[in-house]
């Protein structure tokens, strides 16, 4: 899985199927779910840290008409974008078509159903605020939606349950001009890259920032800014981004997290909350 993840490490997976389209997807699932197979949906996999023992079951990659993106209706500038589409192109798209909104994203290497998945957000900005309806495989493996009414976004969080699967996402956005909506984005990217290690692979932010404060501040600190443990280490840059210097594994960057937590706790009584999502098996086969 290290080739499907931007940290660069983890086991392999038992399987891996990469749908194009979602009633293939939907198929796929029903079978799954029929049979107990555990599947996992890796995105962009910004937010994934797979063990060194890898993923049983299937790692679900999209691809194909996962990618598209349209605007939708007339009265307002809503575009439906695929669930397997890149921040980055979406970004570009908008930038094309004059469509603000979204420009925070900007340096966030995740995917569409990724970042509405997790509400992410930058800059005291999140993504739900956008979100009018989300296409989704359910549970069972049908295809379905759920418009604004139904839908609750919370910091890095939102209310759909484990095991439905993104496919389309529908934004509802701001009409600007395209000089505009690139020079936003061009100022999150330099804001982005001159406080984030965006030169080495990482997950982005191991944890979530405890109410009030920040977890890159509470683990500068506790003195660990720098800490290293084998080809793992925690940002000079920014305490809250582990990034993969030179051939780390899924436990060197473990440990770091676990330390983190250790001292933390230790030195300011807080216990943070993972954002990163940890999957596979602790041990190599």
């Amino acid at each position: 899985m290290s080739q499907h993840t931007t940290l660069r490490v983890g086991g392999n997976a038992e399987s891996v199927y990469e749908a194009s389209d979602p009633d293939g997807l939907s198929g796929v699932v029903s079978f799954l779910v029929k049979e107990e197979i555990p599947y996992l949906v890796a995105g962009k996999g910004s937010n994934l840290l797979v063990r060194d023992g890898g993923i049983g079951g299937v790692v679900i990659l999209l691809a194909g008409a996962f990618a598209d993106i349209q605007f939708e209706g007339s009265d307002y500038p809503d575009i439906l974008a695929g669930a397997g589409l890149s921040i980055a192109d979406l970004l570009i798209w908008c930038r094309e078509k004059g469509l603000s909104g979204l420009e925070f994203l900007a340096g966030i290497p995740g995917s569409v159903g990724g970042a509405v998945a997790m509400n992410a957000g930058a800059f005291g900005k999140e993504t739900g605020p956008r979100v009018r309806e989300i296409r989704l495989v359910s549970q069972r493996g049908q295809l379905t939606a759920r418009d604004r009414s139904r839908l609750r976004f919370s910091y890095r969080d939102s209310n759909l349950e484990p095991g439905v699967v993104i496919t389309n996402v529908l934004f509802r956005l701001d009409r600007d001009a395209p000089k505009t909506v690139s020079a936003r984005i061009a100022g999150c990217l330099k804001r982005r890259k001159e406080t984030q290690p965006l030169e080495y692979p990482s997950a982005g932010s191991i944890f979530k920032n405890p109410l009030n404060d920040y977890a890159g501040r509470l683990i500068e600190q506790a003195g660990l800014k720098g800490k290293r443990i084998g080809g793992a280490m925690i940002s000079n840059k920014h305490a809250n981004f582990i990034v993969n210097k030179a051939g780390a594994t899924a436990m060197d960057i473990l440990t770091l997290i676990d330390l983190a937590r250790e001292e933390v706790r230790r030195t300011a009584g807080v216990q943070l909350e993972l954002e990163v999502q940890i999957v596979g098996g602790a041990e190599k086969p």
